[in-house]
């Protein structure tokens, strides 16, 4: 089977779109920085469906995707976050620091657990893919608030539901690796 499957191309153009992202966003190109996010938003969902349907599922597509969903998503609250950038909508600093930590325990644990007990493979959960689409909307509304240069109470409800469900599926990830664990 082919390495670079469309699938992978579209990983690998959401790889690419996050320094677009920004930049556009650093120089106040608010229009095109959205427009970046959702693109990569939507590469996000379709390799997943292509490589699904076409059966081009692959080991490299395995890494490849989480990284670039969490190099994009984590770029952007960083960014969302920072106070410089003159942004109607930013996100707190305290939900920045939520999400990545929860991603950094679970790479943390899946490490350590490969380590003393040697290589198992965590399967993406349901709580996962709700809180990446989750983390996606909240990108997306406060962008888009943003570039209309409009406070949003929506944006509140996104911050919220971000940190509800970095919560809930780390913590459902850390019950799924003890049970792992339990198992061996």
């Amino acid at each position: 089977m082919a390495v670079l499957t469309l699938a992978n191309q579209l990983t690998l153009l959401r790889m690419l779109l996050i320094p677009a992202f920004v930049i556009l966003t650093a120089y106040q190109y608010l229009g095109w920085a959205l427009a970046a996010f959702v693109l990569a938003g939507v590469t996000d969902l379709l390799d997943g469906v292509i490589a699904r349907w076409w059966k081009q599922r692959t080991t490299i597509g395995a890494w490849l995707d989480p990284a670039a969903d969490k190099l994009l998503l984590l770029t952007a609250f960083v960014v969302l976050t920072l106070p410089d950038l003159g942004l109607t909508n930013r996100l707190p600093i305290w939900l920045t620091v939520v999400v990545i930590s929860r991603d950094v325990g679970i790479v943390l644990t899946v490490a350590v657990v490969n380590l003393a007990i040697g290589p198992r493979t965590f399967e993406p959960s349901v709580y996962g893919k709700v809180a990446t689409a989750v983390y996606i909307v909240t990108g997306v509304v406060t962008m888009s608030f943003n570039y209309l240069e409009r406070p949003s109470g929506l944006v509140d409800v996104c911050i919220y539901a971000s940190a509800g469900m970095a919560v809930v599926s780390g913590l459902h990830y850390i019950a799924r690796v003890a049970r792992t664990v339990d198992n061996t």
